[in-house]
């Protein structure tokens, strides 16, 4: 029997094994579903087999750094509860699980042997969910943030052409910045007009419910246009609020720093990962 990229897919999501030993397991048991999980169960490798019925969103985010600062790495993985969550083991599998990632290797593979151990000793659904790496292009910094003990985990990219201890600290406040906030873009011309369309139509509806009707066309123009703004200086990093100083946006925020420096700052880019979000 053909083993097709699906099957694969539909082993993995039920037993959160690895793509390699869904594979081998689908072609020991010729195509046959529920053989191929007794298969990878026997094998240790499908713990979480048994309890797909249980919701993994308790879990960590780590966060690993490259000796030099150029290069970052998220990684999630998912567990059912907060017990397991604050093990040694699973911590440390979370670690290496982030230390893989920044490596650029495939984290599933890598740690299939811990990741069967793991499973193992929790007995829990656990789920290596997601990764993010960052490697420092041209001149800048990277600088990366761990918040509430690994619910959120964030990285930014700066640009700039001259390294500064205030650029530091100025890449670090942005990490706060996007973990307090959770900005969707730096900018208001990175949003999708399909994003701001939407918007707008339910921020309308809304006000034609409570008026009863809609403002003339000529009125219409202006009211659109103040709620496109105000929706993109809550989801763009550079026009929300400061956190540090509410009398700044971020974008003059960085103004300043760049001042001080005497050369510009550009957020080149940012990603930032919540905890079973």
């Amino acid at each position: 029997m053909t083993i097709t990229i699906d099957m694969i897919k539909q082993l993995r999501e039920a037993t959160a094994a690895g793509m390699g030993a869904c594979k081998e397991a689908l072609t020991a048991t010729d195509g046959n579903m529920d053989e191929a999980v007794k298969y990878l169960r026997e094998k240790g490798l499908a713990v979480a087999a048994k309890r797909v019925d249980k919701e993994s969103k308790q879990g960590i985010i780590s966060l690993a750094t490259a000796a030099d600062g150029k290069a970052m790495a998220l990684a999630e993985v998912n567990c059912e509860t907060d017990f397991v969550a604050n093990t040694d083991a699973y911590k440390e599998f979370c670690a290496n699980a982030a230390k893989v990632a920044l490596e650029g290797k495939d984290i599933a593979e890598t740690l299939a042997d811990d990741y069967k151990m793991l499973l193992t000793k929790t007995g829990e659904n656990v789920k290596i969910r997601r990764s993010e790496r960052f490697q420092l292009e041209g001149a800048g910094v990277l600088s990366g943030y761990i918040h509430m003990g690994g619910k959120i985990g964030v990285i930014v990219e700066l640009a700039c052409e001259k390294a500064d201890a205030k650029l530091d600290e100025a890449a670090h406040m942005i990490c706060l910045q996007v973990a307090a906030n959770a900005p969707k873009y730096i900018a208001p011309e990175d949003v999708p007009q399909a994003e701001i369309d939407a918007e707008l139509e339910i921020k309308l509806n809304a006000l034609k419910e409570q008026k009863g009707k809609l403002p003339p066309e000529q009125a219409l123009v202006g009211i659109k246009k103040g709620m496109a703004a105000k929706f993109c200086t809550q989801i763009c990093l550079l026009k929300q609020d400061y956190v540090a100083d509410g009398d700044l946006t971020v974008e003059k925020y960085l103004a300043g720093v760049a001042k001080e420096i005497g050369v510009p700052i550009t957020v080149k880019r940012f990603c930032r990962l919540q905890l079973g979000a």
